[in-house]
């Protein structure tokens, strides 16, 4: 379902790039093959070949090769126009144009011809986007793998057990229906343990096999549990320690300038996840009680 709803939407936009492109050939909005004329001054009297050109209030530093052409240097300040000119044409730095007359203080320039750019935008970044989804998930190859490793050790080790006992009472008060030693109390811990340290994609199988052993535990099977609910909750506002593997692998050393905010942030939604889980539990309960009686 949710492949034929990208399908949907990447199709949506193909469209309407199509459509918008066309209305450009139709009213030539990007003058193709209409003369420009722009200002200029000589800055070499000598050769009078380097010249300052005044496009829009901006000054350009260009260079006349003869008499049919002249190369514009680009920066980040130049026109828009100009910048997605030299991009289509592959040269973010310069652009090409014909000259078509010229006078002591006016060029009179021919630009070079735009069409289907929003077709052709949609492209590159389409291309764009594989190759950075290619490298990114190389980087997270390695993070990820490290993390799995320490997460097997500790469990092999019995790490994980002593880490059950520890957070015990913590866990039997969030989930208070589940038996004690119960195997889901593994699960959910392994899945927290993964979310705290960033591992965003190692918690999701454990919180699948959690959720697997909270329905076993579910008297109402066609309804999650309250325990569920809690675990969902917890899963989704989790205290992270660490940055997400995602994070790292896009940032580097940089996202340490994050360290601080995402455990602030992450803290602050669990607390709210859980008094939210906790009210909407007593009221449940509450409604259960009253029905009963």
């Amino acid at each position: 379902m949710l492949n034929k709803i990208w399908a949907g939407l990447i199709i949506i936009g193909i469209v309407f790039a199509l459509a918008q492109d066309i209305n450009d050939e139709i009213h030539n909005t990007h003058q193709n093959g209409v003369a420009q004329t722009f200002d200029f001054s000589i800055i070499n009297q000598n050769t009078r070949t380097q010249i300052i050109l005044l496009v829009n209030q901006h000054k350009l530093n260009a260079r006349i090769e003869n008499e049919q052409r002249i190369i514009i240097n680009l920066d980040r300040q130049s026109p828009e126009n100009f910048i997605k000119l030299a991009e289509l044409n592959g040269n973010k730095n310069r652009l090409q144009a014909s000259i078509v007359s010229k006078t002591d203080q006016q060029l009179s320039l021919l630009l070079p011809e735009l069409h289907w750019q929003k077709l052709r935008v949609l492209t590159q970044a389409a291309f764009d986007m594989a190759e950075f989804a290619v490298k990114l998930a190389l980087g997270l190859v390695g993070i990820i793998a490290l993390w799995l490793g320490l997460m097997q050790i500790a469990e092999k080790s019995g790490l994980i057990k002593q880490m059950v006992k520890v957070v015990q009472p913590l866990l039997h008060w969030l989930f208070p229906n589940i038996p004690k030693n119960h195997p889901a109390f593994g699960s959910i811990s392994l899945n927290m343990a993964a979310n705290v340290l960033g591992l965003g994609n190692a918690a999701t199988p454990l919180g699948i096999k959690a959720m697997q052993q909270l329905q076993q535990l579910n008297p109402d099977k066609n309804k999650a549990s309250d325990e569920m609910c809690m675990f969902l909750a917890l899963n989704t506002s989790s205290v992270q320690l660490l940055p997400p593997v995602t994070l790292i692998a896009l940032m580097g050393t940089q996202v340490a300038d994050l360290l601080v905010p995402i455990i602030l942030a992450t803290s602050c939604s669990t607390i709210t996840a859980v008094i939210v889980a906790k009210v909407y539990a007593r009221r449940s309960q509450h409604k259960n009680f009253s029905s009963k009686n």
